[in-house]
């Protein structure tokens, strides 16, 4: 099974991408053969910023991450968007990779299942939001 998170909220401030990481964390436990992949784009491209401090006991968006890329899952963060934050001087965390929007997202939704967070524009797939909403939607 092939499996894209488009994830598109900041990494703090609602729990939607830590929502998204956990279950990206609970499908690589799983489904040991699930290819998942993660593409960060808006201000979820700030999940990916390296040096996040969170109080004791609260959820940390870069250990997920980091955790997620350390079992091989394919994570990319919107050039585009880190471009337009001003992001682009800053490190981001080993094993995320700076995407095209166009390309990579084309080339992600090959995946038979996208689970989308966030984003309710989504073409020709079936779409799971993390409020477990299901809906489909076609180009």
């Amino acid at each position: 099974m092939n499996i894209l998170l488009i994830i598109n909220d900041a990494p703090y401030g609602s729990e939607k991408a830590y929502n998204a990481l956990r279950l990206a964390l609970t499908l690589t436990k799983e489904h040991e053969s699930a290819s998942v992949r993660i593409f960060l784009m808006a201000d979820a491209v700030t999940c990916a910023l390296t040096g996040q401090k969170t109080p004791d006991g609260f959820y940390n968006i870069e250990r997920m991450l980091k955790g997620l890329c350390s079992k091989g899952v394919m994570v990319k963060a919107c050039g585009t968007c880190v471009d337009a934050r001003g992001l682009r001087q800053l490190a981001l965390i080993d094993g995320v990779d700076r995407g095209r929007q166009g390309s990579d997202v084309l080339s992600a939704l090959s995946s038979v299942v996208s689970l989308q967070c966030g984003v309710t524009d989504v073409r020709k797939c079936c779409v799971l939001t993390v409020n477990c909403q299901l809906s489909t939607a076609n180009w």
